[in-house]
């Protein structure tokens, strides 16, 4: 099964420029048809409540994973950056209602760029990931390079949350050698559960509208050398990625212009891998 780690929903579209049909753009519906379209099995939506208008975005996905539930997962979002509750006191606790609340398999967390990392490794940080490990929630993360200090010292506290990062974890494939912002992403290799979205492509090129990003290639084959197929896992960054690239594009960009990657470790990072992280993680997918 092809297995979509990184997407997005809402009820109305998020950003600008404003788009003729923001009441349609985002929604589910739109997702599962895209994924019915690209033989793509289930999806991971990462929550945004990022927003004016979408506040309600956690309720909103439930309602869709509750609706699907043989098709999609969902990922809370929970003290995201543009949430006034970011780094406030008690998110142990609002840790834990979400996940009481919501059909979860984990959470995201957006991180502020200028983030010194001070919190993470506070009484508050670690007790909110302490609930993570408690209640087997996997732990999404859209971070820098810069940040991956701490997010190694998190990770080897807490062995028992998959860190998904996103996109790759953000390196540039402008960055000049010897690299050094791709050698911070590479060295959390070292920690078992720190794991990567294949995502994102577009992100790292020099160029977002030169599909299939030639450029980008040589960062995916040192994260692939350095993780392996087991810790990495495709994602289509759908809805967002629309203005760069299709669905299918997202798919093939991994699966027709990474020729390093042999078949059998293709079908780990295309599903196989994440299909394993889920059936671990509270509200699994049945077994057919």
């Amino acid at each position: 099964m092809i297995i979509d780690s990184h997407c997005h929903a809402w009820r109305l579209w998020p950003y600008d420029p404003p788009v003729p049909d923001p009441a349609s753009r985002g929604k589910v519906e739109q997702l599962l048809f895209e994924m019915e379209q690209n033989d793509v099995g289930r999806a991971m939506i990462v929550c945004a409540r990022n927003d004016d208008h979408n506040p309600d975005n956690n309720d909103y996905i439930a309602g869709a994973v509750r609706t699907h539930a043989d098709r999609l997962s969902m990922v809370a979002d929970v003290d995201s950056l543009w949430w006034p509750t970011y780094h406030a006191p008690g998110a142990a606790e609002r840790l834990r209602r979400a996940a009481g609340a919501y059909p979860m398999a984990g959470f995201t967390h957006y991180v502020r760029g200028d983030d010194d990392g001070s919190w993470y490794l506070s009484d508050e940080g670690s007790a909110f990931f302490g609930v993570a490990q408690e209640l087997g929630l996997i732990a999404s993360l859209a971070i820098v390079p810069r940040l991956h200090w701490w997010l190694e010292k998190v990770a080897e506290r807490f062995p028992g949350v998959p860190f998904l990062v996103h996109h790759m974890g953000h390196p540039k494939a402008a960055e000049a050698a010897p690299y050094p912002e791709l050698g911070k992403i590479l060295h959390s290799a070292r920690i078992p559960n720190i794991h990567l979205k294949l995502s994102g492509f577009h992100y790292s090129s020099a160029e977002r509208f030169e599909y299939p990003y030639r450029d980008s290639i040589r960062i995916v084959q040192a994260i692939y050398d350095a993780y392996g197929p087991a810790r990495l896992h495709w994602g289509s960054d759908y809805p967002v990625v629309g203005q760069y690239l299709t669905y299918r594009h997202t798919l093939d960009v991994v699966r027709r212009h990474c020729p390093f990657i042999p078949a059998a470790d293709m079908e780990l990072i295309l599903g196989d891998s994440l299909g394993a992280l889920l059936a671990k993680a509270p509200h699994a997918p049945a077994v057919a």
